[in-house]
């Protein structure tokens, strides 16, 4: 656990009203502790990790196609990162079935040195076909992405996501930390465009912070907020908060459920991120200052007088966006990126 980390905002997630009180307020994370305390997996977990894996057995398809597993040497010590001169990974990835990605687990639970073994992001529909039904979370008018994580002892680097988050620990335990999206400078990201597991994440082993070759790692630190999860809790991770998993049991799965609170027509922002390293980060100094003030009158200050000037026929990409819209300029932005 990193010195100094305060503890996440928490309160009772077994009690009516509890889940959808925590959305209403979700300017930051909150941990609902036995918030899926009621599922059967939560219940076989708590048996035994015998148990579980049967349990899981229950919902696997003989016919699902195999799960990409991720695996490391015993010396990585359950982290999934870099190489050391970043040109490549610490890991190797392979197409496993999912019942023998458990069964192997269950071979190396009393193993003093195991192998890393991490199952990440596996989408529960297509691979445990009616486990829902009898483990589920209702969201509201939400349409969430529901997820199954399964490993060993695993650290996964403090990393971002757009949806919102809701991440359920229903067998082992989990420690998450946390930090606020404006830690980004303090945690020292490494590279957009080449990740472990499609986000860029930061580079500082939370295990042993090295504050000589990241010293501004320990203003991060004094806004780091950390829980430890049982079987049954969960954590509300709002959009962009940035989040280190770390895996404390021989057996670890976790379901997690992402959305986002706008039309599904909306492009990531990572996108813009991508094209604006491409348009307007190297344009001369002077140049970007007028640029930034561009986008902080059409973007980020943008408001019912943005356009009040113009006749609202004419306003065009000026009026609220709607899918039509937005299926336009998408097709306009594709035929000039590609001219």
């Amino acid at each position: 656990m990193l010195a100094g980390a305060e503890p996440i905002r928490e309160q009772r997630g077994d009690v009516p009203g509890a889940l959808a009180a925590a959305l209403q307020a979700s300017s930051g994370p909150t941990v609902l502790r036995g918030l899926v305390g009621h599922w059967p997996m939560v219940a076989a977990a708590r048996e035994s990790m015998q148990a579980a894996v049967a349990y899981l057995h229950g919902f696997t398809r003989a016919d699902a196609p195999p799960v990409v597993a991720t695996v490391a040497a015993p010396e990585a010590g359950g982290r999934v990162f870099y190489n050391g001169d970043l040109s490549g990974f610490n890991f190797r990835q392979e197409q496993i079935p999912l019942r023998t990605v458990l069964d192997t687990l269950l071979k190396y639970a009393g193993h003093p040195l195991p192998p890393m073994i991490y199952v990440a992001s596996t989408t529960i529909d297509t691979w445990l076909p009616g486990f829902s039904d009898d483990n589920g979370l209702s969201l509201g008018e939400r349409d969430p992405l529901a997820s199954i994580w399964i490993g060993n002892r695993t650290r996964i680097a403090a990393h971002q996501d757009v949806p919102d988050n809701i991440a359920c620990v229903v067998a082992g335990r989990r420690r998450v930390t946390l930090f606020p999206p404006d830690q980004l400078r303090n945690l020292y990201i490494g590279p957009l465009d080449f990740t472990p597991a499609g986000q860029a994440i930061s580079l500082v082993d939370f295990a042993a912070p090295d504050l000589d070759r990241f010293p501004r790692f320990a203003e991060a630190m004094r806004h780091a907020q950390v829980a430890e999860l049982e079987p049954g809790d969960a954590v509300l991770i709002p959009s962009m908060w940035w989040h280190h998993m770390e895996g404390l049991e021989p057996f670890n799965v976790l379901v997690n459920y992402w959305w986002r609170d706008v039309p599904d027509w909306m492009d990531t922002p990572m996108n813009v991120l991508m094209y604006a390293l491409m348009t307007l980060r190297d344009l001369p100094p002077h140049e970007r200052e007028t640029w930034k003030d561009v986008f902080r009158h059409y973007v980020f200050e943008a408001d019912a007088d943005t356009a009040a000037h113009i006749p609202g026929q004419a306003r065009g990409l000026l009026s609220p966006l709607d899918e039509t819209r937005a299926r336009d300029l998408r097709a306009r932005l594709l035929k000039r990126i590609n001219r």
